[in-house]
């Protein structure tokens, strides 16, 4: 673009700016001027660029695209975004769990994988991660868990002991470390790897019947992944390597496509099935309940403000569309709070009205003022009124709401099941799911991974986590530490042999 074809600079008010590069000074080499409004809005807007980072999927980005429906579910949901032939604008958000916002692609972690559905019956946003899975199942347990993979408080630098700590003391996280410790821990790309709500969900149809759903994106690019030394040289080489490949393949019109699963429980199976359906460590036998097909998600733009239109997305489960509620997983009820609370603190009280948040739809609501806020507000600003105002539709959305579940429902499906052990699927993991190969990079990532400063009786408490999991897989993890140690520190005995090392006594 040539020089007088540019657009001129302006304060931020307007107002045409002098000069781009130099301050207002009293005469040539005098001191700065404080009327020099446009420096000191420059210094003040800078100061105030960065807002507060996620905690925890601080390090991510993402893209924007559609999700057209390619298989009638309506007798599941009558949610207006999954009737036969609808297309719905949304925008997506990965991202990494525990990293801060500078912090490598791809070290091993869960990742983030939220989506916003911009919906002609308001906004329907998922969030959940690339395992069908997660490490805790009661909410109270949450902060410690994000806590344990963060950075310690003395020395400010993340600990494996720490975390080897947090889950061999939490049986219940033992799937999702198999997950975490296995290929899926890495993944290739943000385009190479699954997405799962975990959470259970309620769907309603047109007639009021009510349906347990559980939602699969099942990514067309196919699974792959990098061994930790692929992933170790790639954080050397290139520290946002996942978000580089997203915008470079959407940019050359190589647009990442997934297609949406979802599995269907009848609503009456819950009470009686052989586990807790709403236990976040568990996955549902596709066996039981097979994969059904809804539609394709396609990512085919870019954002062109990354802080505008991705730092400033703010996904939350709260937001439903009718024909769609939560389940009583215990985990999702709190975070239907927790989410929006976070937005509120780290973006601010409006943050519904940005134009990445905003729906597509009218919004009449009695919120007003506070912050930041745009959206106009019109008399009267209480409810209930006679003046005029939006009033709730009862007769249409039901009171309670359709997707409320009774509580003999909730109560039976937190009573003891004959399969609601923490080590059994996660066992069936190793064993069926990955083959030999599989399981030689599980042993060698959880052996490299407990012999970066895992202590003693956190050690030994992590060879009993594995064995509990798979005997055989506990037997090669502890010989494969065993091993490694002695490689790294031999000691020798009268003869000159290496000698057995403290753990090996031990054990």
């Amino acid at each position: 673009m040539t020089d007088d074809v540019r657009k001129p600079t302006t304060m931020d008010s307007g107002a045409p700016v002098e000069s781009d590069e130099h301050s207002l000074t009293v005469g040539p080499g005098g001191p700065i001027l404080l009327q020099d409004a446009y420096l000191i809005e420059q210094m003040a807007q800078f100061n105030r660029e960065r807002i507060p980072e996620r905690q925890p999927h601080a390090k991510g980005s993402g893209a924007f695209g559609h999700f057209e429906v390619t298989n009638d579910v309506s007798a599941y949901t009558k949610a207006a975004l999954f009737q036969p032939g609808i297309t719905t604008d949304l925008v997506i958000r990965f991202s990494t769990v525990a990293g801060e916002r500078g912090s490598p692609d791809t070290w091993r972690d869960p990742r983030g994988f939220a989506v916003k559905f911009y919906t002609s019956e308001g906004n329907y946003d998922m969030v959940g991660n690339n395992t069908p899975v997660f490490f805790v199942k009661d909410p109270m347990k949450f902060q410690h868990f994000i806590r344990s993979q963060k950075r310690r408080a003395d020395n400010n630098l993340r600990d494996h002991d720490m975390q080897w700590d947090f889950w061999t003391l939490s049986p219940e996280s033992a799937h999702q470390v198999t997950w975490l410790m296995g290929d899926r821990g890495i993944p290739r790309t943000w385009r190479h790897m699954n997405g799962y709500t975990s959470h259970t969900y309620m769907w309603i149809n047109a007639s009021g019947e009510r349906f347990w759903v559980k939602y699969h994106f099942k990514t067309d690019q196919g699974i792959e992944f990098f061994t930790q030394h692929e992933a170790d040289q790639m954080a050397a080489a290139d520290t946002d390597y996942h978000t580089r490949d997203l915008f470079e393949h959407i940019r050359d019109g190589d647009y990442p496509s997934w297609t949406l699963y979802v599995q269907v429980m009848p609503y009456e199976d819950a009470a009686g099935y052989r586990f807790n359906p709403f236990d976040l460590t568990k996955v549902w036998p596709h066996g039981d309940y097979p994969l059904i097909e809804v539609g394709r998600m396609t990512l085919d733009r870019n954002p062109t403000d990354n802080h505008a239109e991705i730092e400033q997305a703010a996904f939350q489960p709260n937001n439903f569309v009718p024909g769609i509620g939560p389940s009583p997983d215990r985990m999702l009820l709190a975070r239907l709070f927790s989410y929006a609370d976070a937005h509120r603190y780290r973006i601010g009280g409006n943050y519904q009205q940005l134009p990445v948040n905003a729906p597509v739809v009218e919004v009449n609501t009695y919120s007003k003022d506070g912050a930041m806020a745009f959206r106009k507000t019109t008399d009267p600003v209480y409810a209930p009124n006679s003046k005029g105002g939006p009033a709730a539709d009862t007769e249409r959305y039901g009171s309670p709401p359709s997707w409320y579940a009774d509580g003999e429902i909730t109560r039976a499906a937190y009573v003891s099941h004959a399969e609601d052990d923490d080590w059994g699927q996660a066992g069936t993991m190793v064993r069926e799911v990955m083959d030999d190969e599989a399981r030689d990079r599980l042993v060698d990532n959880v052996v490299g991974h407990l012999l970066n400063g895992v202590t003693e009786p956190v050690l030994e408490r992590a060879f009993q986590y594995w064995s509990n999991i798979d005997a055989k897989i506990g037997d090669r993890i502890r010989q494969g530490v065993q091993d490694k140690a002695d490689e790294k520190d031999p000691k020798r005995d009268e003869q000159g042999n290496p000698a057995r090392s403290s753990m090996q006594r031990k054990a």
